[in-house]
């Protein structure tokens, strides 16, 4: 969704601006300090052998994941095809609570994730890890699958119905509720950790969600309209208005709306940037061979630049859990929204999510740069390197990249916006009042980062929303024997012909 760790520095969009400059200073001298010493907090980093290290939350995150696929016995693989059948509409229930179908639950969650580091991050980690990061990437992302499937059917079996007939759900609620239901004497806990995992949201929603989305969408549209010479030069914040109106007009109308939109909208941009990438490969088809047994013989004989086979590793792992934001629990927020009067149906829905992201869309990333050479080369990395391995086709590939670059970065703001007000929600008891304001602030930050830096504050978001997932996966662990039993049930009552396609149920037994 995010930089992440991805060493891609947020553009100064308005750099030349004096009193862009001034206040881009100011800020960093406030917040500069704070965000260091979360850096040193969430950063920390742990030894590994041949004098490496990873981050101690891409570790946490990893085994996290490998544990939820051996507990629930490769869910990821067993219940892919059954997640699809539900995402078609086989199983769907239209008088079921909730405010979104199966596939537009799927989509809204999507949009918060496929983002700049689908773009820009792969390109960082192809060049750190080799191509051989590339196949530890989609490992990581088949794992994360079970993420994905344990946080979202807890999202599903704990949300709330407000009065207005709206949904709330997602780790606040699991946590608060799934912990006081089924371990009540770790209420107090769940209700502390519920907590702190909004705030986290709030923030990261805000600075990662809006800032930097922004920021670096207005990056790009610069840099190909001209950059300082061009017409929008010293003219971000005019460029962040029309965003933050863009995505007012959506985000004011709730998950029911956001549903509408990224069920067009997610599917178009991910045709577009599928499409453009699939020209580039049939151009260089010959070398497709050649890129997937770099990727394999990276991946396991160690020729990478950084710390060989274990170095391709962690890069891969790390791309994939920034990228698919498994273990965050942020998704389960737009799952949660879904209607439906089994849990269990959109956590099989949710294992398509990783797939999508980091299989698809990353994987389709990482080849384009691998086939073009690009890599290779000697220049900056991130969205530029992507924009340059487009560029080695048709010269006017990278404003195809541009077009995929806004829908990325607006799909993520919009679900973002969402998640936020959701926290905001939470912690005041659902005020409108409150929500609303947060709406606006949300909105303000989308024209701010359009005009200055912001690097500090876009780094606290960046360690908020890696936070997210300290309490939200205690509580998913605390809770999984839970998530077991109804899965035991489901799978019981599917095979027993309880649970059967909607087409089917007219038909009498």
């Amino acid at each position: 969704m995010t930089r992440l760790l991805s060493n891609i520095p947020a553009a100064a969009a308005d750099a030349s601006a004096p009193a862009a400059a001034g206040i881009d200073q100011a800020i960093q001298s406030v917040f500069g300090p704070v965000a260091d010493a979360l850096a040193r907090i969430v950063f920390v980093e742990i030894p590994l052998p041949g004098g490496l290290s990873a981050s101690a939350i891409v570790i946490w995150l990893a085994i996290a994941a490998c544990v939820f696929t051996v507990y629930f016995r490769f869910i990821n693989l067993r219940g892919f095809v059954h997640g699809f059948r539900i995402l078609r509409g086989d199983y769907a229930d239209p008088t079921g609570p909730g405010e979104v179908s199966h596939f537009q639950a799927l989509t809204s969650a999507v949009s918060g994730t496929v983002g700049l580091g689908n773009i820009a991050g792969v390109a960082v980690a192809i060049t750190v890890g080799g191509p051989g990061a590339t196949f530890w990437m989609i490992v990581a992302g088949l794992l994360g699958m079970s993420s994905k499937f344990v946080e979202c059917t807890l999202g599903v079996m704990y949300r709330r119905q407000n009065a207005d007939g709206s949904i709330s759900g997602g780790p606040m609620y699991y946590l608060s509720q799934g912990l006081a239901v089924n371990r009540p004497r770790l209420a107090g806990l769940g209700r502390g950790l519920a907590i702190f995992y909004a705030a986290c949201i709030v923030g990261g929603a805000a600075g990662s969600g809006a800032l930097f989305q922004a920021n670096q969408t207005y990056a790009q549209v610069l840099s190909v309209t001209g950059g300082a010479e061009g017409p929008l030069a010293g003219r971000g914040w005019l460029f962040g208005l029309g965003l933050a109106v863009l995505t007012g007009i959506v985000v004011v109308g709730g998950i029911s709306r956001i549903g509408r939109v990224t069920a067009k909208l997610v599917p178009a941009m991910a045709l577009l940037y599928v499409t453009a990438g699939a020209a580039v490969l049939a151009v260089h088809v010959d070398q497709i061979p050649a890129a997937v047994g770099a990727i394999l013989h990276g991946a396991f004989t160690g020729e990478a630049a950084y710390g060989g086979v274990l170095g391709a590793l962690i890069v891969g792992f790390r791309r994939a859990a920034f990228s698919n934001e498994a273990g965050l629990g942020s998704s389960a927020i737009a799952h949660s929204a879904v209607r439906t009067r089994e849990p269990l149906t959109e956590g099989f829905v949710a294992l398509w999510e990783p797939f999508i992201d980091t299989v698809v869309i990353c994987t389709m990333t990482a080849l384009i740069i691998i086939v073009s050479g690009q890599y290779l080369q000697p220049g900056p990395d991130g969205v530029a390197l992507t924009s340059r391995a487009f560029a080695s086709v048709f010269s006017w590939f990278p404003y195809v990249l541009t077009v995929a670059v806004f829908l990325f970065a607006y799909s993520t703001m919009i679900t973002w916006g969402y998640y936020g007000t959701k926290a905001v929600g939470f912690l005041t008891g659902e005020s409108k009042l409150a929500m609303n304001v947060f709406k606006l602030v949300f909105l303000a930050m989308t024209v701010v980062g359009c005009s200055m830096q912001l690097g500090s504050i876009v780094g606290i978001a960046d360690a908020m929303l890696l936070l997210m997932s300290v309490p939200n996966l205690i509580g998913v662990y605390l809770l999984m024997p839970v998530v077991r039993r109804e899965l035991d049930s489901y799978l019981a009552r599917l095979k027993s012909g309880e649970i059967r396609p909607t087409a089917d149920l007219e038909t009498p037994r």
